[in-house]
């Protein structure tokens, strides 16, 4: 090896320190005050709202917190008007899963091939745009026509929001592909599909797991609107018939049930992408090669 070659310490560029030891320390250190405030904003926001009540704010058209706590105690112990809550919940959880599966495969597939094919693209370029300009709101009030009040019709509502959110991040995952490194694959010989395969997918994976985070809210979305549109279970069933009361507290508890079943998924989400994005080398890694 020549002496030019041998790395000394003086190459070997210094720790990032955003990356280095005492960084993630000092993370670790504030993480707990990081909770301890996001907890007291908490408490601060409920207690405000509860006192508020109590004066200028009616609790009749804004609910209070304890209120709502009740609603959510009344509907996990002695159920809803339309049965357990537990059903209410599975029913829409059901309804979004399968819209965000469905429609997750469908953008992939359909953003990822027009991503990579231009004159396609070109071709269905106003068409998709259109379609993406419908309001979903009267799409769900069509479905219901078409499909019934049964499940189908909160899926394709589903199907249609992810769909989009999922489609236009990998066509600009599939376009954003090094043309160079699927140049040199040409070279050595490889074939359309491992092209895809091998360097296309791999590539895009970020840009679609990005999408995902927020395409399954979506998905959640779309079964509460068609839900809401007509339905005979669900929790979308449950806030219109909270509104239909003037049950605010009601509105409220369907809300915050919603919310946290967005939170777990968001979790179960991140932990796949950790587990598909394992194989990048970190960042800090790769500038100390450099």
């Amino acid at each position: 090896m020549p002496p030019e070659a041998v790395p000394t310490v003086a190459s070997v560029p210094a720790e990032d320190p955003e990356d280095g030891v005492p960084a993630r320390r000092a993370r670790r250190l504030a993480a707990p005050k990081i909770t301890a405030t996001r907890v007291l904003l908490v408490v601060l926001w409920l207690g405000s709202w509860e006192l508020a009540t109590d004066g200028w704010l009616d609790p009749f058209y804004y609910s209070r917190p304890s209120a709502i706590w009740g609603r959510l105690v009344d509907w996990f112990t002695t159920g809803t008007a339309f049965g357990s809550i537990w059903k209410q919940i599975g029913v829409t959880l059901e309804e979004a899963v399968l819209g965000f599966a469905i429609g997750s495969l469908a953008g992939v597939v359909l953003g990822v091939l027009l991503g990579r094919g231009r004159f396609i693209a070109e071709v269905c370029a106003p068409f998709i745009k259109a379609a993406n300009a419908i309001p979903r709101i009267v799409l769900a009030s069509l479905f219901v026509i078409w499909f019934g009040l049964g499940m189908s019709s909160k899926v394709a509502t589903a199907v249609v929001l992810v769909f989009f959110a999922v489609f236009f991040n990998a066509f600009q995952g599939a376009r954003e592909v090094d043309r160079t490194l699927v140049d040199n694959a040409r070279i050595l010989g490889a074939s359309p599909r491992q092209i895809l395969t091998s360097i296309v997918l791999p590539s895009a994976t970020s840009w679609i797991l990005a999408s995902l985070h927020v395409a399954f809210g979506f998905a959640l979305i779309g079964a509460i609107v068609g839900e809401y549109t007509g339905a005979d279970k669900g929790l979308g069933l449950l806030i219109s018939h909270a509104q239909g009361t003037f049950d605010s507290a009601g509105i409220y508890a369907g809300m915050i049930i919603m919310t946290v079943v967005a939170l777990l998924a968001e979790w179960l989400l991140t932990l796949l992408e950790r587990r598909l994005l394992a194989w990048r080398p970190p960042s800090s890694a790769s500038d100390v090669q450099t």
